[in-house]
C-alpha cells in the first residue's frame, strides 16, 4: 500500500507542477520572479502560492478519491518542502549559484540568448532543464514524505 500511495501522490504532484509552471504562471511572473528585487521576490511568491494551491488541490483530490494512507502532517510537510524548494530555485540566481558550485555553469547557460544578439529564447535551455529536474526531485521527496507519514 505504501508504494501505491507514493506512486499515486507523486503523479498528482508532477501533473500539478506541470500545469502550475506552464499554464497557471503568468507571463509577468515568469519574466520577473528571478529579479533580485522586492518585485522579483513578490512575483516568485505569487507564482509559488498558485503552484502550491494546485499541488495541494490535485494531491488532496487523489488522497481523498483513492483513499491514500497519508496523514495531515505528512500532507502539510510534503507541501511545505515542495513550496520552499520551488521558491528557492525559481529565484533563478540561487539555482545558477548551485549549478556553478557543482561545475554545471556551462550547462546552465546552454541555449541561452547571447547578450547583444537577437537570439530566440526557447524552453530548451540548460537553465530550464536544471530547474525542472530540481523541481521533480523535490516532488519525489515531497511524495515520499507524505507516503511515509
Amino acid at each position: 500500500m505504501l508504494a501505491v500511495t507514493f506512486a499515486a501522490y507523486f503523479v498528482a504532484l508532477w501533473v500539478a507542477h506541470e500545469v502550475a509552471d506552464h499554464w497557471a504562471q503568468t507571463h509577468h511572473q515568469a519574466l520577473t520572479k528571478g529579479h533580485r528585487s522586492r518585485a522579483g521576490a513578490r512575483s516568485c511568491l505569487m507564482h509559488v502560492t498558485t503552484y502550491t494551491a494546485l499541488t495541494a488541490a490535485l494531491g488532496g483530490l487523489v488522497w481523498v478519491v483513492l483513499d491514500l494512507q497519508i496523514s495531515l502532517a505528512g500532507f502539510v510537510a510534503g507541501q511545505l518542502v515542495s513550496a520552499v524548494t520551488h521558491y528557492w530555485a525559481d529565484r533563478r540566481y540561487t539555482l545558477a549559484w548551485l549549478a556553478d558550485r557543482l561545475g554545471k555553469s556551462r550547462y546552465y547557460v546552454l541555449g541561452a540568448p547571447r547578450q547583444g544578439h537577437d537570439d530566440n529564447t526557447t524552453l530548451g535551455t540548460g537553465a530550464y532543464a536544471l530547474d525542472q529536474s530540481w523541481h521533480h526531485f523535490w516532488l519525489f521527496v515531497a511524495a515520499l514524505i507524505a507516503a511515509l507519514s
